[in-house]
């Protein structure tokens, strides 16, 4: 039978957010109904809200999930009733091209669930990310189902699902950071701080957190980072070259996404260096650089998809190693908040005064 489940909801372009209660179907063929324990604030959430995704509202909103497998439909093997899941929205299809050609972390055709969860005046509801977890409970497709450990806290496993392992996956998997690299991090949010991590797991010898908030700053210190450069006081390209014998980091991380932080991020690299934007920009902003620019620095100047990761290989790992000791998961999370708190999160957000805000169901 259907269900009928509390959600938050995004029913107009820019107006805050509301609980609605939403139906949630029977799980058909290849398709599972996750009973959500835990899902991140996330800003890809606020740019839904605010209609910078696209206009097909209303939107349920939230999708760095974690929780249990409640139901699943025909066919499905990869997982089973009970099962402890991080939910993810790349779930790789196995027959595109990039697929086929051995870069599932391109698949240009992942899956989502076929049927639409709705209001209960049947409006059909679009999910965010293919996912839609600011409910008690979400339909989605098996494959977007990753098990891990357990005996996780739900509340730190779900922020795999987007921010923690975008900023993760950009050093070590896009970049990637080699032993003994220099590596800087501008913006040092939830995506720039997992950068920081993943920079020193990968073994650089030295890791440059920037940000225009101190407290920030300081967060980055707690992740790793060897040294800070404040972006409001001091010149970021010159102050990156001084801390790296006059030649620039190896790889640049931009997990702002605006022109002017990308910008920093190809000028302050070394010679042949490499940039990698990580942070989403809006569709009306515009980098420039002359081309003699681009041929002259050399290297490598490259964008990170969701950390160009692959679920079923990287979410265990990163499960393991924060059960280990070896990466501090755990931090990210700010505060526990109930699905009434979303709104207040997203204004929190905007002040810089929390990695991570997470409903707790």
């Amino acid at each position: 039978m259907p269900q009928q489940v509390r959600a938050v909801v995004a029913l107009a372009k820019g107006q805050p957010v509301s609980i609605e209660t939403i139906v949630v179907p029977d799980p058909g063929p290849g398709e599972v109904v996750v009973a959500v324990q835990a899902c991140g604030v996330c800003h890809t959430d606020l740019h839904y809200r605010e209609g910078g995704i696209n206009d097909e509202f209303p939107f349920l909103l939230g999708h760095e999930a974690a929780g249990l497998v409640e139901t699943v439909g025909e066919g499905v093997t990869h997982v089973a009733v009970g099962d402890f899941v991080v939910l993810n929205w790349r779930a790789v299809c196995g027959e595109c091209r990039a697929c086929k050609r051995g870069r599932p972390w391109y698949c240009f055709a992942t899956h989502n669930a076929t049927q639409k969860m709705t209001l209960l005046d049947g409006t059909e509801l679009s999910p965010a990310l293919g996912i839609g977890a600011f409910a008690d409970k979400t339909l989605v497709h098996e494959g977007q189902c990753t098990k891990v450990d357990p005996t996780a806290d739900p509340a730190a496993a779900g922020l795999l699902g987007c921010g923690v392992m975008a900023g993760w996956g950009a050093a070590v998997n896009t970049a990637p950071v080699r032993q003994g690299d220099t590596v800087a991090v501008i913006g040092c949010g939830g995506v720039g701080d997992a950068a920081i991590a993943g920079a020193v797991f990968a073994g650089a010898v030295k890791v440059i957190a920037v940000d225009m908030d101190d407290a920030k700053l300081v967060w980055a210190k707690e992740f790793g980072a060897t040294d800070t450069v404040n972006a409001k006081t001091e010149d970021v390209v010159a102050r990156l070259r001084e801390l790296t014998g006059g030649f620039g980091p190896d790889v640049v991380i931009d997990a702002v996404g605006r022109p002017e932080t990308f910008r920093q991020a190809f000028d302050a690299r070394d010679l042949a260096g490499t940039a990698v934007l990580v942070g989403v920009p809006n569709p009306t902003m515009v980098f420039e650089v002359p081309l003699i620019e681009v041929f002259g620095h050399g290297g490598q100047v490259k964008s990170s998809w969701y950390g160009d990761c692959l679920p079923e290989r990287d979410f265990p790992l990163l499960v393991d190693l924060w059960q280990q000791g070896r990466f501090a998961l755990d931090r990210f999370v700010t505060e526990r908040i109930a699905l009434e708190g979303v709104e207040e999160a997203f204004t929190k957000m905007h002040e810089g005064g929390v990695l991570r805000s997470v409903v707790v169901l």
